[in-house]
């Protein structure tokens, strides 16, 4: 049988089938997905970057593109992606619209989770067609991000008329479009931060404190065991809850904390921030019998830390632990 013949890129806002693309900030993001657009038919034909590392890191993911200035990259492309941080987006934006740096009819993208489309307004008032795409995957800045791309999900805001270019953009990348309302923004990238962000401190955390329980090789401990702890929780939510809190083991719980003040004192916070926060949701789901949990509640509620402030990570910062 034949390979199926391989079609040229969808244009459903009636733009050229192949756009010239440019990225501003050439982090883990932006090189990765000019990449995949490249292998969709589209062409990157600059990219900016300010750090040698982000300069290193365009060169070795898009060799023989150009490196320019943020306005020239603007210049030459018909698609921008805009890949910076989320704190330095907005002045990013109004900076290029307020120089004239954006184009009539200019697809304009940028990836950040926490933003829709309005931090685009200051361009789309320039004519600029705006679009947020963010992909709800963690990037290494290499060219493994380009095949993770594959079944990706991708957060997407778009104004109504541009909703069949948002979609086509994310699927020429390998993406799933999963589309997300403007005001629902934050609380989208604050799900997405808890179980990703958090995720990987914890299991640095816990590759820490087994090495330091004498275990060799503490990422093979962990691989079939993490793996097998999200696969349930992705199927079952929270009924895959396991382990001494779920059960009400209080003595357990204790033993743990015990154990970690004595070889890590900085992860007791967040051990007994997780614990009470599983607790609750495991007695509210019904797998921790009532009559258990009172123990296991008071141990939680009842530990204090060296500092007097009862195992209340907030109570020894006036601030709250608020950045």
């Amino acid at each position: 049988m034949n390979a199926p013949h391989q079609t040229e890129p969808r244009d459903p806002s009636g733009r050229p089938a192949r756009l010239s693309v440019g990225v501003v900030g050439a982090g883990r993001v932006g090189p990765a997905l000019a990449r995949a657009l490249r292998q969709a038919g589209h062409r990157p034909v600059a990219v900016s970057g300010v750090s040698d590392t982000s300069r290193r890191r365009a060169e070795r993911m898009l060799p023989d593109v150009p490196l320019v200035s943020p306005a020239q990259v603007l210049e030459r492309a018909e698609l921008v992606l805009l890949t910076v941080p989320d704190d330095a987006l907005p002045g990013l934006v109004e900076g290029l619209a307020e120089t004239g740096a954006v184009r009539p009819g200019q697809l304009l993208v940028h990836t950040s989770g926490r933003y829709g489309t309005a931090v685009l307004d200051p361009a789309r008032r320039a004519g600029a067609l705006p679009l947020a795409l963010h992909p709800a995957m963690t990037f290494t800045g290499t060219e493994v991000d380009v095949q993770r791309l594959a079944g990706c999900s991708f957060g997407v805001t778009a104004p109504e008329e541009l909703r069949l270019a948002a979609e086509a953009l994310v699927i020429e990348m390998g993406g799933e479009p999963e589309w997300i309302a403007e005001e629902s923004r934050p609380l989208y990238h604050a799900a997405l931060a808890l179980g990703a962000n958090h995720l990987v401190t914890l299991v640095a955390q816990a590759m820490e404190l087994l090495r330091t329980a004498g275990v060799g090789h503490p990422d093979r401990m962990l691989g079939p065991l993490l793996g097998a702890a999200l696969d349930n929780a992705l199927r079952s939510g929270d009924a895959a809850l396991t382990g001494p809190v779920a059960r009400g083991d209080a003595g357990t719980v204790a033993a743990h904390v015990s154990e970690l003040r004595k070889h890590a004192p900085a992860t007791v916070a967040g051990y007994l921030a997780m614990a009470r926060t599983t607790a609750d949701r495991a007695l509210a789901h019904g797998l921790l019998k009532p009559e258990l949990a009172e123990d296991l509640l008071g141990v939680l509620a009842d530990d204090q830390g060296d500092d007097g402030t009862h195992g209340n990570p907030d109570a020894a910062d006036p601030k709250g632990g608020e950045r």
